[in-house]
C-alpha cells in the first residue's frame, strides 16, 4: 500500500499522532489481507521510514486495540454499512475500525477528530470516493456510541 500523492507535501503539517494512524492502518491493511499476528506486524511496521516521526504510544494503542476489539466494532458498523463489512476494501475498513476504536475507547477526543482523522487516512490512501463512505458511516457509528457529544454538537 503506497501513499498517494494528494498533498504539495505530504510530510507537512503531520503530527505525531496522525503519523500513528497512518502507521496503524497501514499495520490493519496487513492483518485484513493476510491475517498476520499483531505482534508481527508491529514489529514491521516499527522499522518503516518517518516511524520514528510518530506516537508511538497512539500507534500502539490503536493498532492491538482495534485487533483485538476487531468483532466488537465490526458488530456496531454492520447496521450502518449498506454491504457485507468483508466487501469494502481493505483501506475503508481498516479506517472505519480505527475511527470506531477511537470513537469507543478514546473520548478525550473530540468524535469530529476523529471522524476527520479516518476521512484523511482515506483521501490518502484509498479510492476517490472512499472517503466519503467513511464520513458518513463513522458519523451514525458516532451518533450511537456518542450521543450527547454529538447532540450537544448538533444543537450549537
Amino acid at each position: 500500500m503506497t501513499q498517494k500523492s494528494t498533498h504539495a507535501n505530504p510530510s507537512k503539517n503531520r503530527t505525531p499522532r496522525h503519523r500513528a494512524r497512518e502507521f496503524a492502518l497501514q499495520g490493519l491493511y496487513q492483518w485484513l489481507l493476510n491475517n498476520e499476528d499483531a505482534g508481527a506486524i508491529d514489529a514491521h511496521i516499527r522499522q518503516a521510514h518517518g516511524f520514528d516521526k510518530a506516537d508511538a504510544g497512539h500507534f500502539d494503542v490503536l493498532l492491538h486495540g482495534t485487533i483485538r476489539e476487531a468483532p466488537l466494532l465490526r458488530e456496531g458498523l454492520a447496521p450502518l454499512i449498506d454491504r457485507p463489512i468483508d466487501q469494502l476494501s481493505p483501506v475503508e475498513h481498516a479506517a472505519l475500525l480505527i475511527g470506531a476504536y477511537e470513537l469507543r475507547n478514546h473520548i478525550e477526543i473530540p468524535y469530529k477528530v476523529v471522524i476527520n482523522e479516518a476521512v484523511e487516512l482515506t483521501k490518502s490512501f484509498g479510492g476517490i470516493d472512499g472517503h466519503k463512505y467513511v464520513n458518513g458511516v463513522l458519523d451514525k457509528f458516532a451518533a450511537n456510541v456518542r450521543e450527547l457529544e454529538v447532540g450537544n454538537a448538533k444543537r450549537r
